[in-house]
């Protein structure tokens, strides 16, 4: 069987078994008509997709980060070091992007998105085929790659904002629980592609593993533009009331109207502080787990081999879970969903600090993806949604997804200073700060969580607002 069917098979297994849970599990009835229920599926799928084929286009230089470094094109440190200024331009980018995708709509932003990071894709291909002909220096390369990087981190977050912004107007806030899930998934399917297609493409050459994403997010703008709309009216349907907190709002706000609207809420102030920490925790895992393995040369382990594939399933997973649990079993509220995956991420945390150099390591920190990725999904894919509202979810979503990106920027930088360096590096019991600093932010998180255990979004016209 062909290495990408094999890893691909159990995804799919997977993938059917959620459609046959998500089909048979209670329905939220709205009053929806069948034709509405397929003209959505065919409005989020393909927004959908376009957004997991995003992360295609931005995790696949993490993915080949070890190969760089082996080939003496980007060490490790170098990547840090770019991987943290493009983490923060991705994150201050919303202070514009989320306007900008208010105003203009999520339709036109998730194609300037996908349209951007193609064009952008290519040129690292380019760069890769010059730097393995000889024609570019080590420091040149890093240089290209550090502008490139960032200029495709700020084009990319329109992405999350995009996906948000189109869904929050077709979906009422008691179906967001399993929109959440399955933004989740999405996450899920986009890492696959960044880690697994590109550790296979990487084969073919360096500068395959850009191409290929830029050739995939080109044929996206075409299927997007095809189907997507912003609105259900936009569609032919009948807009309908969300129950989210811009419902009963008549007139559009500005952007300092919004922020203040949106800060004047408690919880958005304790969501912003655990998307930080998710935000750190999440790429603490994904983009320094493959380097701590390579190093201390675990590279052989089926998790290390199967990284992308077991970061898919894991993620589906979660998404799933969180998306049923909180639909189902806590009446469409985010704060208990999270402090339940935060403790798995916490009883993650501390398994890997005591397993550093042993084989459960490396089950522990999927167990991690499984959990942070449900969270995010919660969080930024729904909370978002319900406490910033359909009206304003660009600008909500852009501040919260902001914050995760903070997050991600300093464990980069923290990890570019504190991570063991030559011979020491060999050593697994050297890496333990690695978990270790998982585990405050962590603990940090949960308490968070906590505190919002019964928040719920209230209308704009209600009292408070």
């Amino acid at each position: 069987m062909p290495t990408w069917l094999t890893k691909t098979a159990p995804i799919l297994l997977l993938l059917a078994a959620v459609g046959v849970v998500l089909w048979r599990m209670p329905k939220v009835e709205l009053g929806h008509s069948a034709a509405f229920k397929r003209r959505r599926v065919q409005n989020w799928l393909p927004l959908g997709l376009t957004y997991a084929f995003l992360y295609f286009g931005r995790y696949n230089l993490s993915a080949i980060v070890s190969e760089l470094d082996r080939a003496g094109i980007l060490t490790k440190a170098q990547f840090n070091e770019l991987d943290g200024i493009g983490a923060w331009v991705y994150g201050v980018a919303f202070l514009i992007n989320g306007p900008l995708t208010d105003r203009w709509g999520g339709r036109a932003t998730i194609l300037i998105a996908a349209g951007a990071s193609a064009v952008v894709n290519a040129a690292m291909g380019l760069v890769m085929s010059r730097a393995t002909g000889g024609a570019m220096t080590t420091a040149e390369v890093h240089r290209a790659l550090l502008v490139l990087n960032a200029v495709n981190m700020y084009f990319q977050s329109f992405g999350a904002v995009s996906i948000v912004k189109v869904n929050a107007p077709w979906f009422h806030v008691r179906e967001r629980g399993v929109l959440g899930g399955l933004f989740g998934i999405l996450i899920s399917l986009g890492l696959y592609f960044a880690y697994d297609w590109s550790l296979l493409l990487v084969k073919v050459g360096f500068a395959a593993t850009f191409w290929v994403p830029a050739a995939v997010l080109a044929s996206c703008v075409g299927m997007a533009a095809m189907f997507v709309r912003d609105t259900p009216s936009a569609a032919g349907f009948d807009d309908f009331d969300t129950g989210d907190a811009s419902s009963g709002q008549t007139e559009t706000l500005g952007v300092v109207d919004v922020v203040k609207r949106m800060f004047s809420q408690r919880v958005i102030w304790v969501i912003v502080a655990v998307e930080f920490c998710s935000g750190f925790l999440r790429q603490a895992v994904m983009k320094q787990y493959r380097l701590f393995a390579k190093s201390i040369g675990a590279d052989a382990s089926f998790v290390y081999q199967n990284w992308g594939m077991l970061l898919c399933v894991a993620g589906i997973l979660g998404g799933v879970f969180a998306g049923f649990i909180s639909d189902q079993v806590f009446q469409s509220r985010r704060g208990p969903v999270a402090s339940v995956l935060y403790g798995g991420l916490l009883a993650g945390c501390i398994g890997a600090y005591f397993s550093i150099d042993g084989p459960l390591l490396g089950w522990c920190v999927i167990f991690m993806s499984l959990c942070v990725i449900g969270v995010h999904g919660m969080l930024s894919g729904t909370a978002s949604m319900d406490f910033g509202g359909s009206k304003n979810a660009g600008i909500v979503t852009g501040v919260i997804d902001g914050f995760v990106y903070l997050g991600t920027g300093a464990q980069a930088f923290y990890y570019a200073k504190s991570l063991p360096t030559g011979p020491t590096a060999k050593s697994a019991a050297a890496w333990s700060v690695w978990p270790g600093a998982m585990i405050p932010v962590a603990v940090l998180g949960l308490g968070l969580c906590a505190t919002i255990w019964n928040a719920r979004p209230k209308k704009a016209g209600a009292s408070g607002h």
